[in-house]
């Protein structure tokens, strides 16, 4: 008698877990790594922020021979999501609020930035220094900052 092989189609049940247990241990390892990514993306754009408003600053002090305060500087609270008009080609990214404050004469000034999901504050101020404070709301401490510099701050 002739046996009649047949031909075997698909996987088995014991293959399609292994398969699935890989794929879930490599979305566990991703998942974590890709939030630390998105945090350190929302810290740059805060820094990128803050360089382009320094270099507005220093610009409008070449012009005007004074620097530019935000809309409510000298105060703590209420920080800003657009910059003053004077500070030409300076814009913010969305969610990122910043401070400006300057002297009463205008010839210094120290700016704050912050994003409100990153974990990073940063401050630059005239003397061209950047630095950055760990913060659980950088916005917040963005908006709080009322001094002309940067000191506590950790350098860049």
């Amino acid at each position: 008698m002739m046996s009649i092989k047949r031909k075997e189609k698909g996987f088995t049940l014991i293959e399609l877990m292994i398969v699935v247990a890989i794929i879930g241990i490599l979305a566990a390892i991703a998942i974590p790594q890709f939030a630390k990514y998105r945090v350190k993306a929302y810290n740059s754009a805060a820094e990128s922020d803050l360089r382009n408003i320094m270099t507005a600053e220093e610009a409008t002090y070449a012009d005007t021979q004074k620097y530019v305060n935000d809309a409510g500087a000298q105060g703590a609270g209420g920080g800003v999501t657009t910059l003053p008009s004077q500070l030409v080609g300076a814009k913010l990214s969305k969610n990122v609020t910043a401070r400006i404050n300057t002297d009463a004469n205008g010839s210094v000034y120290a700016a704050f930035t912050g994003h409100n999901k990153g974990d990073r504050s940063y401050g630059g101020d005239s003397t061209g220094a950047i630095g950055y404070k760990t913060s659980a709301t950088p916005d917040t401490q963005a908006k709080n900052e009322t001094g002309t510099t940067i000191s506590g701050y950790t350098p860049l």
